[in-house]
């Protein structure tokens, strides 16, 4: 077999095996456009010959407040993930403190715990704050699962700084503060894109935290309005269908912008010159 027809082979695969994954998402959105009338057809239509827009319509009566909080909780995450671990990993980059290889043990080690345990230490600690069912109180929670996994990100990043560079500044008189502000933060453009897209992701597509903390609450994310539209409604599959498409739109978009970006903040610091 020549090289020719072994990469046709190669591409034939990968292109079934990519079908066979994204089969999922086309079934989706097949059934967000498909008739009530139309739903227990035996066998399933392929397409939707007879569109209808209802199950859209239902999601922009209903779960628009889902939404708007899903966004401002994951823009807060993003905020606070960035504000924190940003620091945390210049400083275990270049000002190597005493304790900074434990304290990297420590926050690889904290990604392992089950989000189920915090959610639960969560709870004890907001019932006594008055935080349950609050929007503030969740972004807190999302950001613990982003944090430790950004620090990491920052660290790697920004020790393939060069350290002429902050040397350079400080000899010009710029403090701690000024050169990670200055010099390191705008450097490290690329972490902070990964860092932020996960981070969104995580708060975006939240579970665990939402149904411990905020359920029942003003202001519950797009994953409760979800949980709660198929237990009131588990007839209209084309409403419940149209839910997640339309909830699973700004991660999609939002991944295939900064999917670049990603690509170099992940891969910083595997390889050392």
């Amino acid at each position: 077999m020549n090289r020719r027809s072994r990469t046709w082979w190669k591409t034939t695969i990968g292109l079934l095996l990519t079908g066979a994954m994204l089969f999922p998402v086309y079934w989706m959105l097949n059934v967000s456009f498909t008739r009530d009338q139309d739903m227990r057809k035996s066998p399933p239509g392929l397409f939707p010959v007879h569109g209808t827009l209802e199950g859209y319509r239902a999601v922009l009566d209903q779960q628009l407040p889902y939404l708007g909080t899903s966004l401002v909780v994951g823009l807060g995450t993003v905020a606070l993930t960035v504000a924190l671990a940003a620091p945390a990993g210049y400083a275990l980059a270049k000002l190597r403190p005493r304790g900074g290889g434990l304290l990297s043990f420590v926050l690889l080690a904290a990604q392992m715990i089950p989000g189920i345990i915090m959610a639960m230490g969560f709870y004890a600690i907001y019932l006594s704050l008055g935080l349950l069912q609050s929007v503030p109180g969740l972004i807190v929670a999302d950001s613990t699962l982003a944090v430790p996994f950004a620090v990491l990100i920052f660290t790697a990043f920004m020790s393939g700084i060069p350290g002429e560079l902050i040397q350079a500044a400080q000899m010009d008189g710029a403090t701690a503060l000024r050169t990670f502000r200055s010099i390191v933060l705008p450097m490290s453009r690329n972490a902070v894109v990964t860092v932020s897209l996960f981070a969104f992701l995580w708060s975006w597509s939240d579970f665990v935290f939402a149904s411990t903390l905020v359920n029942g609450g003003a202001h519950e994310p797009i994953t409760l309005g979800i949980y709660h539209y198929i237990g009131n409604n588990n007839q209209e599959w084309n409403a419940i269908m149209a839910t997640a498409v339309v909830a699973s739109l700004p991660a999609a978009v939002i991944l295939v912008l900064a999917q670049r970006y990603v690509a170099a903040g992940v891969t910083a610091g595997a390889v050392k010159d």
